[in-house]
């Protein structure tokens, strides 16, 4: 954390503090998710496919483009951490960062999930979110943050000495792994930094630190999204359940997460063309 030292303090601290902030990424010239004609496809919805994710675990399932597909909790409050990959190239994956800069740090309808560099497209747009009543509370709180990484085996390591192989990127390794069949050390490479579905995360108002506290979702809640392209997606239970005590643990109550995927019979998505990748030529100078 920031620490404050007095000491240190120049004459003109104050005027310093005092200049305005300027937002970094203006986002008036982006164009937005066409939500007119996704809202319109999404009530012709008929349901093609299901995964069930095990609580502590993860499974890998597919989305072709110009469908709709939903991260549904069924038995208990729980949170999920969310990997997409492009499904014909896993270099193509879900750049929280960038998409961070762009929509804020947690995502709800009408945000889109953007792709990693050289790409920088969307890959999946937030259509529905059960949850959207939400918004903000007193501790700086909402829910589907892009500010967490995952919880991993590297960190518990450092911070508890243990290996625990049930955090969500070895979770997710194991999914990808199995789902490609290729090596868990090929697999962990295109594994990243996640959207936290469900999870309830702010920065705390004193020490500006990551927190987060019990999930507000409830059987039957559910994010949806559109498939802008052919996608791969990864999906990890967290080990934490709900996250309102431990991040990665055996003893918190945890529950299975269902992935339902749709196909609109709407005429809006029926020839849906995929965003292209970005035209910068990349010669960077």
């Amino acid at each position: 954390m920031k620490h404050y030292n007095p000491e240190n303090e120049p004459q003109d601290s104050r005027a310093r503090r005092a200049v305005k902030p300027v937002v970094c990424y203006p986002t008036e010239s982006l164009v937005p998710a066409e939500m007119d004609r996704l809202l319109t496809a999404r009530q012709d919805l008929e349901k093609v496919g299901a995964v069930t994710v095990p609580p502590r675990d993860a499974r890998c399932f597919e989305v072709p483009a110009g469908h709709f597909f939903r991260i549904v909790s069924r038995d208990g409050a729980q949170v999920g951490d969310l990997n997409l990959w492009a499904l014909n190239d896993l270099n193509e994956k879900f750049y929280s960062g960038k998409t961070r800069a762009l929509h804020g740090t947690h995502l709800s309808t009408g945000d889109r999930m953007w792709s990693s560099f050289p790409y920088l497209r969307p890959l999946a747009t937030v259509t529905h979110d059960t949850l959207d009543w939400y918004g903000w509370d007193e501790f700086g709180g909402s829910v589907h943050d892009v500010i967490g990484t995952r919880c991993d085996p590297y960190t518990a390591k450092l911070l508890s000495g243990v290996d625990y192989h049930y955090c969500c990127h070895s979770n997710l390794i194991r999914a990808l792994a199995d789902h490609k069949k290729m090596p868990m050390n090929e697999a962990e490479a295109y594994v990243h930094d996640v959207l936290n579905v469900f999870m309830c995360t702010g920065f705390t108002l004193d020490t500006h630190q990551y927190f987060m506290k019990a999930s507000p979702v409830r059987p039957g809640d559910y994010l949806e999204f559109f498939a802008e392209t052919d996608l791969l997606g990864g999906l990890s239970a967290c080990p934490g359940g709900d996250c309102s005590s431990e991040h990665s643990s055996n003893e918190a109550a945890c529950f299975p997460l269902e992935v339902e995927i749709f196909r609109s019979h709407a005429p809006e998505v029926r020839d849906w063309i995929p965003p292209a990748p970005s035209s910068y030529a990349r010669t960077h100078g």
